[in-house]
Parts: structure tokens; C-alpha cells; sequence
């Protein structure tokens, strides 16, 4: 690119530049409002097409433009607000919407990250993105009655590039394909209320949410009310389920309306609730991307100075060969230039997002800027998405989604971030089938390092408490319940003043007609745990995964259920199930260690279960909708 006579460097349109323009004429008028026809005159890409505006199809091309351009700013965390202008003649021609950027009412948050941050920042900006929920139907009917001249705020869109400005190099990092693929598999999202906290879950679809709804005892939906009422049209089909015996067998084809209407079901398919927008991690991103992230740091870094090699690592990625670092650097070299250019009149947008040190930049390859438009604001992480940013690290520091060591630096930088949030303003979030560790977890698994013997008291299936000296050897996750492997024959390790709290007399596997030396239970369920020294080393044989889960169905309960469709989803993943035909149905018979979640499991599913056994359980199954339903109808009042 060749100098023009103001000795400022010009650019060609062929760059794609019509975004960083449109931001550029926003941000240095910015607080004034800009109607369409000034964004029209002021951009050079749309005044070299569409002129004054001065025909109706001029008009229509221009809107049409400007609505991509800022969809693709909103989508990267641009938001850009529009208002009705006040009322005026057309002579005026003051005949659109008025354009300004939002800024919100709260400066943004600018920290320094550490390069061992950016894998877990990046995977939680990831999650917190994804759980970016939208309040445009919250605000639709407060809306319909509001004057044409007020502001109309678009939905606030998912804020990747203010961090990105602060955190360079987050767009370069790789996100474990396990996270992405549990987290874009949760396409909706929903506010539960437990036990008067709200949590943020994200779940796959209704039958998902109810489960876990009730899976946290006095849990209640909030929002939105298209989930609220699937949950109480499956306690109402819950309420009809009959006994799973051989009268219900024969019958087999069970009328639609025993357990839902065909109203009912093509509502459950279309889920009702808000789905989360499905927009990629952009990552390296396109170039307009890479110029928009690269525009906000050096925003955010007036003055300071930064190698074309640092930044090419950073917006780019690490190079393997010199040759390719010879490329990105290249590339950045590109960027600047396009940066700093205006058009060929000096007027029109363009107009320098930065003064450069040129001199400095050609001898040495280092990147000094200053006046950035007002571009600064736009750096820096906005108070509430900070908010939502700090809790989804705390969640992936105390969830299995994450591997050791990074869940140990998520642990450190929640810390950090949690300085600079207002109290009581970190929001509670969960993907359903995904719990937080549960409490004394960290106590169970440093027993398990250190091979220390574990004094616990915990919570048996019947509700009573129990004390007991154990050897923990492994934790494992089944539905998002965690559970630990423990071996009981610690006689021989333990102190003499433990050997009252040791199993004495162990229960007779089944298989083999020997003492049964295993134990599995809830972590959860444990309520009290210190770790002891054993006296000498245990000899534990090992034990294969699928082995050990099979101690928890050991006292289990025979259960069966019969659903009116065949091939359904949730019987395939279930463990251990047989299944049969019946009429146009499915007949499953399964053991259940936990009567609990086979009750919270029928309810889930009820639109397409119906009938259960045994009695026991269905009786259950019955009273636990009865009284949710009690408890809707009493909130209702």
C-alpha cells in the first residue's frame, strides 16, 4: 500500500473492511446517535454503492448490508443499539432508525492473564458463552406499548471479544472435543430455583430437565414457562401410570390419551424452551475476525509495545517452522496496514483506528499505537459477563469435564477472577448429568493418593448412619452421580483404636459364595470422613470398572416398565436392561439400586411409559407426582 499526499496510508475495499468501518464511524461519534443515511454517507463501502440513499432500492441494498455487518459485530460482542428517530419531516429525511454501540452503563474489566490460564479461559469463556441466555421474551410484552422514539436494544449478544482483547492468544487455543461435544449436546437453557438459589442449567431436552428437577429435592423451574409446563405434563402422565403386570401386558396398545394428547406430544417435540443459539467458538476465526480481536488489544494497550512476532503467536498460533512464522508475521505486517488506513478523500470511515510509529515498526518490527477512536471502551470484559465468566470456571474446577491439571488452574484463576466480582453476583450454573463434586469429595480423593485408610461416616440406602474404616481405591461417575470403590478387609492396617469401625462380617457375593470385600457408594452419601495412617501397606487386588459396578445392583430392586413406542433413546442407555417386545411398545426389565431415581427417571420419561412395576415403586412414582403437583398448585396461589 502506497502513502497518499497527507503522508496517511490508504486502503482498497477488497480488504472486507466494511465491519471495522462501521465500527470505526460508530465509536468516534459515539454517545451521539447516527441515523442511517449518516452511516450511509460516512462509510465509504456504502457511499461508493448506495450514495445518498436518494431511491427505495438503494435503501433496501443498504439495510440489507448494514444488518449483516452488524449481526457479524453482535455475534463477535459488538452490539450496536438502534431507536426510531424523533419525529420530522421527510424533506429531513430523517425517515430510519438511528444507530449508536452499546456500551452498557458499567466500565469494563481489563486483567492480566497468565499463558497457563488461557486453555481453562478459553474452555470457560466456551461454557459461559453457550450459557448466555437471551431476555427478549421476558421483555416482549413490557415492549409492545413503548414509544416508537425509545431505544430498542437488540439481544445482547454473546461477549467473546472484549476477553479476546485482554486475553490474546485465547482464539489460538484448542477446547478438549469432550467438553465441546457435552456442552453443544445441552441445546436449551432454563433457571431453576433449589432451595432458593438459582441455577442456570443446560440440558438436552424436557425430559432431561425434569429429571433433574427432581433429582434435587424442593428444585422448581423459574423460567422459561414453556419448560415449566412440560414438567407438569409429565407429572400428569405420571399420575396415570397403571401397574406393569400381565392384565396391562395383554392390553399393550395403550390409548393416546392415558398418558398425553397428540397436542401434548408435538409440543414435547418442539421442547418449547429457549434454545441456545449454536454459535461456533470462532477460534482463529476468519481475517475480519482476527483484525476486529487484534484492533481491541492494541485498544487496549495504548503505547505499549509488542513485537510483530508476539502478536503474530498470539492472534495466529504458534508456529513449527520458521518458514510459517515468516507467513504470520507477514500477515500481521497486513493487519497494521489495514488498521491505519483511510480512504482515498480522508473523510470517510477508515479514517485511522491508530497513529503508528512507523519508524519503529519498519527498523525494528515492533508495534507502538495510540488514538484508537474511542475504540478502549470496547476492551475488557463487561461486569455481568465477568459474572457468568467466573462461575463457569468455578464449575469446570469442580466438575469431571476438565483433566487434573486443569481443573487445578481453574481452581487458582476462579480465585483471581472472583476478586473483581460484586458479591452475591456470581451466578450458579449446571449441565445436567454433570454435578459438582459433592462434599468430603477432596477428602475421598486425597485418601486414595496418599493410600491412606478412610474413618467415614456416611448414609446407608435405608437412611441410616453408619461408621466405618475403609481403604478408597477408585472414584468413577455414572449419570452424574459420583460414586467410590472401597475395600473392606483393612483389618490388618488399621489402628488399634479403629478396629471397632472395621466390617466384620461382610455380605456373601452371590457370584462366588465368598465374602464380599467391595463396597460402592454415593460420595454424597458420606457425611463425615478424616484420613488414617494404616499401620502397613495393603495388597488390593484390582478390579475392573464394570465390575465394580455391578456391587451397586447387588441389593438392588427388580423393576420393569412398558412404553407405548418402540426403539426409544432413553431405554438404549440404559445399563443392564433387557428388553422385549409388547404390542407397540417395549417391555424393560432392569435392576435399580436406587428407588429414588427410578421414580425421578418414570416421571421423566412418563409421556411415553405406561405402566411400572412393582407396585411398590409405582406407589411411590404416583405420590412424588401428587405432591409436585401439590406443591405447583400451592406456589400458583
Amino acid at each position: 500500500m502506497a502513502e497518499g499526499s497527507t503522508g496517511r496510508r490508504r486502503f482498497s475495499d477488497k480488504w472486507g473492511k466494511h465491519e471495522l468501518d462501521v465500527l470505526a464511524v460508530l465509536s468516534s461519534a459515539f454517545p451521539q446517535w447516527l441515523t442511517s443515511r449518516q452511516i450511509a454517507q460516512r462509510v465509504k463501502a456504502y457511499a461508493d454503492s448506495y450514495g445518498e440513499l436518494a431511491d427505495q432500492a438503494a435503501k433496501a441494498a443498504f439495510a440489507k448490508q448494514f444488518q449483516r455487518d452488524r449481526a457479524k459485530l453482535a455475534a463477535m460482542g459488538i452490539a450496536i443499539e438502534s431507536r426510531q428517530p424523533e419525529y420530522s419531516s421527510k424533506s429531513e429525511g430523517q425517515d430510519f432508525a438511528s444507530y449508536r454501540l452499546q456500551l452498557g452503563d458499567e466500565p469494563r474489566v481489563r486483567l492480566r492473564f497468565d499463558p497457563e490460564d488461557m486453555p481453562v479461559l478459553a474452555a470457560a469463556n466456551y461454557l459461559a458463552r453457550s450459557m448466555s441466555m437471551s431476555s427478549e421474551s421476558d421483555q416482549s410484552t413490557a415492549s409492545s406499548h413503548t414509544s416508537r422514539t425509545a431505544p430498542r436494544v437488540p439481544q445482547t449478544p454473546i461477549p467473546g471479544l472484549g476477553l479476546d482483547s485482554i486475553a490474546p492468544g485465547l482464539g489460538t487455543q484448542t477446547i478438549p472435543d469432550a467438553l465441546v461435544k457435552v456442552i453443544d449436546s445441552r441445546r436449551f437453557t432454563a433457571t431453576i430455583d433449589v432451595d432458593g438459589e438459582h441455577i442456570n442449567v443446560a440440558y438436552t431436552d424436557s425430559d432431561d430437565l425434569v429429571m433433574y428437577v427432581l433429582e434435587h429435592p424442593g428444585a422448581s423451574i423459574v423460567s422459561p414457562q414453556e419448560a415449566a409446563d412440560a414438567f407438569h405434563r409429565r407429572l400428569v402422565a405420571a399420575e396415570a401410570l397403571a401397574l406393569a403386570d400381565a392384565d396391562a401386558e395383554k392390553k399393550a396398545v395403550v390409548s393416546a390419551d392415558v398418558t398425553r394428547t397428540d397436542n401434548d406430544r408435538e409440543m414435547d417435540e418442539d421442547d418449547g424452551s429457549k434454545q441456545r443459539s449454536k454459535k461456533s467458538s470462532f477460534q482463529t476465526g476468519s481475517e475480519v475476525d482476527r483484525r476486529l480481536r487484534l484492533m481491541l488489544f492494541l485498544s487496549a494497550h495504548l503505547g505499549e509495545e509488542f513485537s510483530l512476532e508476539e502478536l503474530a503467536e498470539r492472534f495466529i498460533g504458534r508456529p513449527r517452522t520458521p518458514e510459517e512464522l515468516k507467513k504470520s508475521v507477514n500477515v500481521i505486517h497486513k493487519d497494521i496496514n489495514t488498521l491505519t488506513t483511510v480512504s482515498d478523500d480522508g473523510e470517510m470511515a477508515g479514517s485511522q483506528f491508530f497513529d503508528i510509529d512507523w519508524s519503529l515498526l519498519d527498523a525494528e518490527g515492533i508495534v507502538s499505537a495510540t488514538n484508537s477512536l474511542g475504540l478502549e471502551r470496547l476492551a475488557g470484559i463487561s461486569p455481568q459477563y465477568l459474572s457468568m465468566l467466573t462461575a463457569s470456571v468455578s464449575y469446570l474446577a469442580h466438575s469431571p469435564l476438565l483433566p487434573d491439571d486443569q481443573r487445578a488452574q481453574a481452581e487458582s484463576l476462579y480465585h483471581r477472577l472472583h476478586q473483581h466480582v460484586r458479591p452475591g453476583q456470581t451466578p450458579w450454573l449446571s449441565l445436567t448429568g454433570y454435578e459438582l463434586e459433592p462434599h468430603n469429595f477432596g477428602m475421598v480423593k486425597r485418601a486414595i493418593t496418599s493410600q491412606s485408610l478412610l474413618d467415614m461416616t456416611y448414609t446407608d440406602g435405608a437412611g441410616n448412619n453408619r461408621r466405618r474404616l475403609v481403604a478408597p481405591v477408585k472414584i468413577y461417575v455414572d449419570e452424574g452421580v459420583y460414586y467410590v470403590a472401597v475395600w473392606t478387609d483393612v483389618a490388618k492396617a488399621a489402628p488399634a483404636d479403629k478396629q471397632d469401625i472395621i466390617l466384620k462380617n461382610p455380605a456373601i457375593n452371590k457370584a462366588n459364595g465368598k465374602p464380599r470385600t467391595w463396597q460402592v457408594l454415593r460420595i454424597a452419601r458420606i457425611e463425615q470422613a478424616k484420613l488414617v495412617e494404616p499401620t502397613t501397606r495393603l495388597d488390593i487386588p484390582d478390579m475392573p470398572l464394570s465390575e465394580l459396578r455391578k456391587w451397586s445392583f447387588d441389593n438392588g430392586t427388580a423393576a420393569a416398565f412398558i412404553t407405548d413406542t418402540k426403539d426409544m433413546s432413553f431405554v438404549k442407555n440404559l445399563p443392564g436392561a433387557t428388553v422385549t417386545p409388547c404390542g407397540d411398545g417395549e417391555k424393560v426389565n432392569l435392576i435399580v439400586s436406587s428407588d429414588s431415581w427410578f421414580v425421578a427417571f418414570c416421571i421423566a420419561h412418563a409421556r411415553h411409559i405406561v405402566a411400572v412395576a412393582p407396585e411398590t415403586l409405582r406407589t411411590m412414582i404416583v405420590a412424588r407426582a401428587q405432591r409436585e403437583l401439590s406443591i405447583a398448585a400451592r406456589d400458583a396461589d
